[in-house]
């Protein structure tokens, strides 16, 4: 009897231990807003789930698991991408989300659009890369500046998009409202599909290049993208200053054998002041080990171009803060 006691309180303070294990480890699931599957914020989105993620029993870094936050869990959630992920973020209902630098400041501010509408929870991780405005028009076809699209059928992004805000700001400033146009609002890859098939003239999107709906649409019905001449540039940028003249080289499209000059944003990592400073420090830091750099430099082409060096770039202008967490790791990385 005693032995047979002994075995039962051994059992019990087994399962004592093991349920406290189980407790210390329970799963914490963390989401990250992207935008629609076409574009780039998606892939992107899930190269950093991965790379940030290690979930409960998982393998330890050093022993050839996952490099991430011991028990988190991220998911990449497909989205309408800038406006909805900070949105959601400000109102608790994501707890993290990639946006466009442009957006992110007004919407932190309250301005531009969105003049007496404050995000002030509003909180950055990191700059990531730069989002290139691609002008997409059929095969053959050009124009000599964005006037030109006075009653045209264009695809303006979808609503809740940074694409969209930023493309009704250029196109007001050459005298185009939505009336002047037959405006379709869709995501990346309906634009190219309703470009292919004729039922679109043009089309917007600001994405990270290579952009995976267009590299299927030059190779397979063909594409034209729109050069912006200096002065519209620099107009551009008095306009928006946040979209700054950037290039998208010759041969990254198939049958675009020319650079195209195109005005670009930074494409950012937030969350909300509500994270914790311990959890923001800990995935701030799983975004730039080792191994999350294999997995960039082996995921979507633009993740060749995130890296800590670029972590901060803009962040003096911009006027959106760092967060804590994420503000700490770089103090300590030297990097700040």
């Amino acid at each position: 009897m005693k032995f047979r006691s002994t075995i039962r309180a051994a059992a019990i303070g087994g399962l004592i231990v093991a349920a406290t294990a189980a407790s210390a480890q329970s799963p914490t699931f963390f989401r990250i807003g992207t935008g629609s599957a076409g574009g780039t914020y998606f892939p992107i989105g899930g190269v950093i789930a991965n790379a940030i993620s290690a979930p409960p029993g998982a393998r330890p870094c050093d022993q050839g698991g996952q490099c991430g936050v011991p028990g988190l869990i991220a998911i990449a959630q497909s989205t309408t991408a800038s406006v909805f992920n900070n949105t959601a973020v400000q109102n608790g209902e994501l707890e993290a989300g990639m946006a466009s630098a442009d957006v992110t400041r007004d919407m932190f501010l309250g301005t531009g659009k969105f003049e007496g509408r404050e995000f002030p929870k509003l909180r950055v991780i990191a700059n990531l890369y730069p989002e290139d405005m691609h002008l997409v028009l059929p095969e053959g076809e050009s124009v000599d500046s964005l006037a030109d699209l006075k009653g045209k059928r264009v695809g303006i992004a979808q609503a809740g998009s940074g694409t969209q805000v930023a493309v009704l700001q250029m196109l007001d400033a050459w005298g185009i409202t939505r009336d002047d146009i037959d405006a379709a609002e869709l995501n990346n890859t309906q634009s190219a599909e309703r470009l292919a098939d004729g039922q679109l003239d043009a089309y917007f999107y600001a994405a990270g290049t290579p952009v995976s709906a267009m590299v299927q649409l030059a190779s397979t019905r063909g594409m034209e993208l729109h050069s912006f001449s200096d002065e519209d540039l620099a107009k551009i940028n008095e306009l928006i200053p946040a979209y700054i003249p950037s290039s998208i080289p010759a041969g990254t499209y198939e049958g675009v054998d020319y650079d195209t000059a195109t005005p670009a944003v930074s494409a950012l990592l937030i969350v909300s002041e509500d994270l914790d400073e311990e959890l923001v420090y800990g995935i701030t830091k799983a975004l730039w080990n080792d191994n999350t750099r294999k997995l960039l430099d082996n995921g979507h082409p633009k993740g060749k171009v995130i890296t800590p060096d670029t972590a901060l770039d803009g962040m003096d202008a911009l006027g959106v803060p760092l967060h804590p967490g994420a503000e700490r790791f770089y103090k300590e990385a030297g990097l700040l």
